[in-house]
């Protein structure tokens, strides 16, 4: 496995400056990542978001519940987008000199995109909760209005009566005018508020799909890594043996050579005389041994 991609080594230096923090995390596994950490936190308030979201969606605009959520959403929005806007430069920072950090581009790319993932469900949610306050500031102005033409009225004396009553007449049919176009413009709003957070929980939807895939490949490398290092030991020790029987094959090679190369007859009879002394029986059970172990070699490499 490669270095771990200590994205948080990298978040907190963009901060700080200081190489000392890199110098005490650097030898963390991968599984003690903080970027993990640092992103786990993060999607918990993005889905704590998502629930508040929901919650501000059932609640009847003009309460004060309603006004309560909307500020914490935006609130919240602002706090998401500043933590995800530091990350994203730390990661900006540290993908300058990838080597130095122990990272690659794999790690990087992966990074990046779920930045942007988070990125899309934040603004979606902010552009939503915005839409619906100046919608709500909107009525509550033109309502206002209507009420203080309505306060300057005057009421007159007996000849301004009739002429007073035809201008309340039409300044009411005016306000259910309004009121109905403010019902239809609230309803066509609420269409769009409802088609925003379905896009919202499509992103939402497809964020997990790509995290999921994400941890399905670091699975699958995972286990690639462990099969290249039990491979890597067997070709090891199938070394270690290949060359010791190449060794006891030299030492036969060289008590042949020996016996041909060698022109005094003494030495010629002394090895005759050994070469009998051992007899057919001791080549045998050497060649058999041989035999063996090759047998033994070959499962243990490619049965275990």
């Amino acid at each position: 496995m490669i270095g771990i991609p200590n994205l948080l080594v990298v978040f907190l230096r963009f901060f700080s400056g200081e190489r000392r923090i890199w110098s005490l995390l650097s030898d963390m596994t991968s599984a003690q990542d903080p970027f993990y950490a640092v992103k786990g936190e993060i999607q918990e308030s993005i889905d704590t978001l998502q629930v508040t979201f929901h919650q501000w969606k059932q609640t009847p605009s003009y309460t004060g519940e309603h006004t309560n959520l909307t500020r914490e959403l935006l609130t919240s929005c602002e706090n998401i987008k500043w933590q995800v806007d530091k990350l994203e430069k730390a990661i900006a920072d540290s993908s300058r000199d990838p080597a130095w950090y122990g990272l690659d581009h794999v790690e990087l790319e992966k990074s990046q995109r779920w930045t942007a993932t988070a990125h899309n469900q934040v603004d979606a949610v902010k552009r939503i909760v915005e839409a619906g306050k100046e919608k709500l500031n909107l009525l509550s102005s033109d309502v206002k209005g209507v009420h203080k033409e309505l306060m300057q009225i005057p009421d007159g004396n007996t000849s301004h009566a009739e002429g007073s009553n035809q201008y309340k007449k039409d300044y009411c049919d005016f306000i259910t005018s309004e009121s109905d176009q403010q019902i239809l413009l609230i309803k066509r709003q609420d269409e769009e508020l409802d088609e925003l957070s379905a896009s919202v929980q499509r992103i939402g939807d497809m964020g997990l799909t790509i995290h999921d895939e994400l941890i399905g490949q670091e699975m699958i490398f995972d286990e690639l890594g462990k099969e290249m290092d039990i491979t890597s030991s067997r070709l090891d020790f199938v070394k270690v043996i290949s060359f010791l029987l190449l060794l006891i094959i030299i030492y036969y090679i060289s008590i042949y050579l020996r016996l041909v190369l060698k022109e005094n007859l003494n030495a010629q009879r002394k090895v005759a005389m050994l070469m009998k002394k051992t007899g057919a029986k001791c080549q045998t059970m050497m060649i058999a041994f041989l035999i063996v172990l090759f047998i033994l070699l070959f499962v243990l490499v490619f049965f275990t």
